[in-house]
């Protein structure tokens, strides 16, 4: 039976001929990955998300699909349409790029809301209609998208509940100055660009989740992981003009507790512990829950963020002292 750590550890190999650093980032996607979840990257331009995905698709072995988002895409451009067969004078179905096993969308702010509400029933149904008739979409499925978080001009604002579907906001950044040093050394040449090979499956994939769901959360952490999500919704029901000011105009949804509860486990698995623990919930607290949660402009005018304002919720929730 294969385990956490080595299934880990064979994709990160695999991707690392590609991708050189984001260490963290590549576990959570496989984190992901285990809990049945999509993903959203930010970062500045040239810092590797699509090639990052792009090799993860790879080296799982799945089908992918890249789409890259503008402003005059059509919802038909992402599910697919009805084509006319002059032949027999009837409609057949023409299937889109999001049938596909992972899809990356590709600065996905930048589509308007026709495009995004396409999305969001393949996100969270897993299914996308045409013509007036649903269609299941392939198993797994997952949704991988990036955007740039300081680009405004051309791009439409995710709504909230968009982002609230995505299991995880991952922010990329910039590498230290031995793995830009490496790029260079590598990427210089175009024969030592290596070629991926397929080392998983989606198949296994599907398998190794029944070990996730195998990963015992004792009592006192799912009541930790319930406190924590209801934190933020107490920093959001704060009355204004009181001893603090209002942070945050919305908290977190029950998602959040859901997406803390999986991910958690995912990533015990990986660890290759068979319990969660408090540790684990605080290392991907801010990943699950940095895209719901809604700052006040006094919040924003002061410069705080939502990883600060979540470093509060951590420092003001007990942590139980037995897992």
């Amino acid at each position: 039976m294969i385990t956490g750590p080595v299934w880990s550890q064979k994709l990160r190999n695999e991707i690392g001929q590609a991708v050189i650093g984001q260490d963290a980032v590549i576990e959570r996607l496989l984190v992901a990955l285990l809990a049945n979840g999509h993903v959203l990257l930010e970062g500045m331009p040239g810092l590797a998300k699509t090639l990052l995905i792009r090799s993860l698709g790879t080296a799982m072995g799945v089908q992918f699909e890249r789409i890259q988002f503008t402003p005059d895409l059509l919802p038909s451009d992402v599910v697919g349409t009805m084509i006319f067969s002059p032949k027999d004078g009837g409609f057949a179905t023409h299937k889109g790029p999001i049938f596909a096993n992972l899809v990356l969308a590709d600065e996905i702010n930048r589509a308007p809301a026709k495009v995004q509400s396409a999305l969001l029933e393949a996100m969270q149904e897993r299914q996308v209609t045409i013509g007036g008739n649903s269609h299941i979409l392939p198993k797994p499925f997952f949704v991988m998208a990036t955007q740039n978080p300081v680009e405004q001009e051309g791009t439409y604002p995710l709504p909230e509940a968009q982002t609230d579907r995505f299991l995880f906001k991952l922010l990329v950044d910039y590498p230290t100055a031995t793995e830009e040093s490496l790029m260079m050394e590598r990427w210089g040449q175009v024969t030592k660009q290596p070629a991926l090979q397929a080392v998983s499956s989606g198949a296994e994939l599907l398998e190794l989740r029944s070990q996730v769901d195998a990963i015992h959360v004792a009592p006192a952490v799912q009541a930790y992981i319930l406190a924590l999500v209801r934190s933020s919704r107490e920093l959001a029901a704060q009355a204004e003009g009181g001893a603090s000011k209002r942070l945050l105009n919305f908290g977190a949804s029950p998602r959040a507790s859901l997406a803390l509860f999986q991910a958690g486990r995912a990533l015990a698995w990986l660890r290759g512990a068979d319990y969660l623990s408090p540790a684990l919930v605080q290392e991907i607290f801010h990943d699950a829950l940095r895209h719901r949660v809604g700052l006040t402009y006094e919040a924003e005018a002061e410069g705080l963020t939502a990883d600060k304002i979540l470093d509060q919720v951590l420092v003001r929730t007990p942590v139980p002292a037995k897992a």
